[in-house]
């Protein structure tokens, strides 16, 4: 039996329109492991909305296989629905209801025991706050209680869509410390943003997308360690330093006020240098992080746009795909 929570396999999504087809899943072969989070990861555009709401039955996919669990989607969906929880767009509570009140009415309607809500709301960080009205809620607190919904049915898997979105940096640490409680208990949460700084403090494995298209996908660390080492050079003549770095072979490039090198031979580059009275006034090994390794693997493309012939279709709404 694989230990794969989510599989898909060629997924391919297209919408068509007045201006043609439009492409927004590209042959995905998307694996996420049983526990731990793992971040679905891409720019605003890039097919990561409208993969979940595949997986959750919400769009039909143009060809490909997905399976939850091991059953196929949407064939088997209902077999295992109940052991996922999603936040996937806004949820509507009551605004004059406290968050408890609005969790036990939504307990009470799919059926739950009451002992749910309290645990729901002890997971998400709200008890002492769970009297409150909604309304009153900042926005890292009314995320948190779409979390808790999502947990009254104790769900085996969790998908939440860019939760971040939107909020300031308390509310994002919040959330982010919610996620990452819930990885440590046995959860499986499938987290979808485009923020990959934030998503790299709680990731233990992650897939990189765009246009749709698989970019990378692995354990976070590996997807760290996975490319060439690099320096970067801080010099008083930028443009000086690269010429001289690239007549000597190596590949340097333009980095804020200085110039990336790659290569693991930093006495190279300060030799290099110096033979043409280049003197450094910096230099330190590049510290690759998963907004890093993205830009490498997308420098060659632009994405969220159309490719000729094709085009491209952001996560919007489609008569029912966002």
């Amino acid at each position: 039996m694989s230990d794969l929570v989510i599989e898909t396999s060629g997924l391919c999504k297209e919408f068509r329109g007045r201006r043609g087809t439009r492409l927004a899943v590209s042959n995905l072969d998307l694996s996420v492991p049983a526990g731990g989070v793992h971040g679905f990861l891409g720019p605003n555009g890039s097919g990561k909305t409208t993969t979940i709401r595949m997986l959750l039955g919400l769009a039909r996919a143009t060809r490909g296989q997905m399976r939850l669990f091991g059953q196929s989607v949407p064939d088997e969906l209902p077999r295992v629905i109940d052991r996922v929880g999603a936040v996937v767009e806004s949820p509507k509570f009551s605004p004059h209801l406290t968050g408890r009140r609005n969790l036990q009415l939504l307990g009470d309607s799919i059926g739950v025991p009451k002992a749910r809500v309290d645990a729901a709301l002890e997971t998400v960080g709200l008890t002492g706050r769970d009297r409150e009205r909604y309304r009153g809620y900042s926005l890292g607190m009314k995320q948190r209680v779409a979390i808790a919904a999502t947990l009254l049915k104790d769900p085996d898997l969790l998908i939440l869509d860019e939760p971040t979105n939107g909020l300031d940096p308390a509310g994002i640490r919040e959330i982010r410390e919610t996620i990452r409680g819930l990885g440590e208990q046995g959860t499986t949460v499938l987290l979808s943003s485009h923020i990959l700084a934030e998503v790299q403090q709680v990731c233990t494995s992650a897939t990189i997308i765009g246009n749709g298209r698989l970019l990378a996908s692995g354990r976070v660390d590996q997807l760290l360690d996975d490319g060439p080492a690099a320096h970067v050079v801080q010099v008083p003549d930028v443009d000086a330093a690269l010429a001289v770095l690239t007549a000597a072979g190596l590949t340097a490039t333009r980095h804020d006020d200085g110039v990336r090198v790659v290569t693991e031979d930093a006495a190279a580059i300060s030799r290099a240098l110096a033979e043409s009275r280049i003197w450094l006034t910096g230099l330190s090994a590049e510290r690759r992080d998963l907004e890093t390794v993205f830009l490498q693997l997308t420098a060659a493309d632009t994405l969220g746009t159309s490719h000729p012939g094709t085009g491209h279709a952001d996560d919007a709404p489609e008569a029912g795909a966002r």
